[in-house]
């Protein structure tokens, strides 16, 4: 598959994907059933994933989304820009950041040094997809669906140069 200038193939399917997030929303009802916590879907790419979860997440609880910026073509710039900000108050809350992929962790750790300042009562995330060998930052990530190579991915809400978010699978770029 073609998007703009890079070649993709194919590699997990939607099943594959839905799969895993219905075994997260599970683990998360079951951890906080009894509470209410807010759950901050991190735009745009986490859509698909909150959307998703929430057909399987079964206990109560809000939802709210930030919307931050670092990727410009296939690489992170490493600068991250908040665009959009959490309109609920989070103070005494249970927060659950609801991220799309953890690569490089520059997104994830703006997000903890948003949020440290905020009398949060428990602050976790949880990604969809995670990229070990690329993450090098302290901050644990709590919830993980499904580990990843190194490598770029594009679709179930991942984007190159915004295009591709729609796919139903997720590709891999390909090596030419």
């Amino acid at each position: 598959m073609r998007l703009l200038d890079q070649d993709f193939e194919l590699f997990l399917t939607q099943a594959e994907i839905e799969s895993a997030i219905a075994a997260m929303a599970r683990q998360l009802a079951e951890d906080y059933r009894g509470t209410c916590p807010l759950f901050v879907g991190v735009l745009n790419g986490c859509f698909r994933f909150a959307a998703e979860l929430f057909k399987y997440y079964d206990a109560p609880c809000e939802v709210s989304f930030v919307k931050m910026a670092s990727y410009q073509g296939l690489t992170s710039t490493g600068i991250v820009e908040t665009l959009l900000d959490v309109s609920e108050s989070v103070e005494g809350r249970d927060v659950v950041i609801l991220e799309d992929i953890v690569d490089s962790g520059h997104t994830l750790q703006h997000l903890v040094t948003h949020f440290s300042d905020k009398n949060i009562r428990s602050f976790k995330i949880a990604t969809l997809f995670y990229k070990p060998a690329s993450y090098d930052k302290e901050y644990e990530i709590a919830y993980k669906g499904i580990d990843l190579p190194s490598e770029f991915v594009v679709g179930y809400g991942l984007d190159y140069n915004e295009k591709g978010r729609e796919l139903n699978n997720l590709y891999i770029l390909k090596n030419t």
